[in-house]
């Protein structure tokens, strides 16, 4: 079994899938890895949607990807998790207004990284789309309306190992004990 310090260097944002359909307890698996992520006085603001289904998956790509960043890479992925927020905590509401932080998108990215991770753990590959038609998705996926669609992540086997990713330098980006 690999250490999280493996699945870290590992992840890697995937933009090219097999046809290979991902097996079903590995989607509840990601989704399990999400429940388990820590969130805002505990609010848990997460929803998630999995579209597996090829002719469902097919109009969530063909209505709520394009424009500007068409994302086109993403038909291949033989799955996609809609990320959504559930605007009905109150908690989120009065903290978010009083501090000036979204913490319900925090709690998402939280628990979207879990799935990532999970992904890798799971020979699977995942990546991030924050580019898309919401208010399409919302409806093709017949979404009660205090859910927001925040964020769509694919998931399935990865076609090609893609280069190792970049990373600045710990000295680049932080700073110890400095006044």
């Amino acid at each position: 079994m690999k250490t999280l310090d493996e699945l870290i260097k590992e992840r890697r944002s995937i933009r090219k899938y097999t046809e290979k359909p991902v097996e079903q307890y590995k989607l509840k698996a990601v989704i399990e890895a999400a429940r388990l992520a820590p969130s805002a006085c505990n609010a848990q603001p997460w929803r998630f949607v999995v579209v597996s289904e090829p002719e469902l998956r097919t109009k969530l790509f063909e209505t709520g990807l394009g424009g500007v960043v068409p994302n086109s890479w993403a038909k291949t992925a033989p799955a996609v998790i809609a990320a959504c927020s559930d605007l009905d905590f109150m908690t989120h509401k009065v903290a978010e207004r009083i501090q000036g932080v979204e913490y319900h998108l925090i709690d998402i990215g939280i628990a979207l990284e879990h799935i990532a991770l999970k992904a890798v753990e799971l020979g699977l590959g995942a990546c991030y789309i924050g580019w898309f038609n919401a208010k399409s998705i919302k409806k093709l996926l017949k979404l009660p309306l205090k859910w927001k669609v925040e964020c769509l992540m694919t998931i399935g086997y990865p076609a090609e190992t893609p280069e190792p990713a970049k990373r600045k330098a710990i000295s680049e980006i932080c700073r110890f004990n400095i006044p």
